[in-house]
């Protein structure tokens, strides 16, 4: 089971998770428009992987809190994800903050989704092993 699970998660690593510096150059050129259009797609799909992660992550804690008799790795990857969410979206308000209510403000706050995204996602992925 577990190599099935490995395997079936480091095929989704290399098919969702890009590796780029910055979510709005990979968007290429265009308008603004476009290229939030673009980004807020980007984090979509981000967000999504992050679901297939965390559900890994989770079915691996509660296999875990079974075989030892304790009920600790399940709680605690709840209140980190809660955790993680919570600083995810007031850095990136503070990132958005920075851009002094320009017009790209809400790309600036996708972006920082997405590569916070990322992070999280490659985390899950390696405690879900």
């Amino acid at each position: 089971m577990r190599k099935k699970l490995y395997a079936t998660l480091t095929l989704l690593s290399y098919l969702t998770l890009p590796a780029s510096a910055d979510p709005a150059t990979e968007c290429g050129g265009g308008s603004q428009v476009e290229i939030g259009a673009c980004v807020a797609d980007t984090l979509q799909r981000v967000d999504a992987t992050i679901d297939i992660y965390l559900g890994f992550a989770k079915s691996s804690a509660e296999e875990l809190d079974e075989v030892t008799g304790r009920k600790v790795a399940a709680p605690a990857l709840e209140v980190s994800q809660a955790a993680w969410v919570a600083y995810r979206d007031a850095h990136c308000e503070y990132i958005g903050a920075t851009f002094g209510g320009g017009s790209g403000t809400g790309i600036g706050i996708n972006s920082c989704r997405i590569e916070l995204g990322r992070d999280r996602a490659k985390d899950l992925l390696h405690n879900a092993q």
